[in-house]
């Protein structure tokens, strides 16, 4: 099955739809979403991407991020992105979006307009080895710190996700 991303504009209305490493060679803008799930200490459950991926494989990231497929309500596709990639689900809340662009060094360009949802959950993971080779979680502090001293460690748009739960 060819995977396909729904091509949005800056105000993320759909104006179409692309086969989704084609999307990311053009840089197209397009619709996507971040989750990211803390446990009752508040700590973040991150992931560090596969190295197969084609992009940021090996870099720590949000507990899941993806693309909701063409007619699927976004509010669905991050349940069932969560279950895909972690093995839960939880309750998850959406709390706020963000649009950014970055180029990688392998021809491949995010442009992505982000929808960030927040969960609670404080029981087993199961990640799918193919999205995720290693699974941690930490503490909010201890995250800003590992960013502000080792950025290259993380995904580009890990810092942009938690500045929408920096009241937390």
């Amino acid at each position: 099955m060819v995977e396909k991303v729904i091509l949005v504009d800056e105000k993320d209305k759909p104006i179409g739809t692309e086969e989704k490493l084609e999307a990311h060679r053009m840089g197209l803008l397009h619709r996507a979403f971040s989750i990211i799930v803390l446990n009752p200490k508040k700590e973040v459950l991150l992931q560090k991407r596969a190295r197969t991926k084609y992009h940021s494989g090996g870099l720590w990231s949000n507990t899941c991020c993806s693309h909701p497929r063409q007619g699927e309500e976004i509010k669905l596709a991050v349940h069932r992105r969560l279950q895909e990639e972690m093995g839960f689900d939880c309750e998850l809340k959406e709390v706020g979006s963000l649009l950014y662009k970055k180029e990688f060094g392998n021809g491949l360009t995010e442009h992505e307009f982000l929808h960030v949802f927040l969960g609670k959950y404080d029981g087993k993971v199961k990640p799918d080895a193919n999205e995720a080779e290693d699974i941690k979680w930490v503490s909010l502090k201890e995250l800003k710190r590992g960013i502000e001293k080792n950025p290259e460690r993380y995904t580009y748009w890990l810092p942009l996700a938690l500045e929408k739960i920096k009241n937390l």
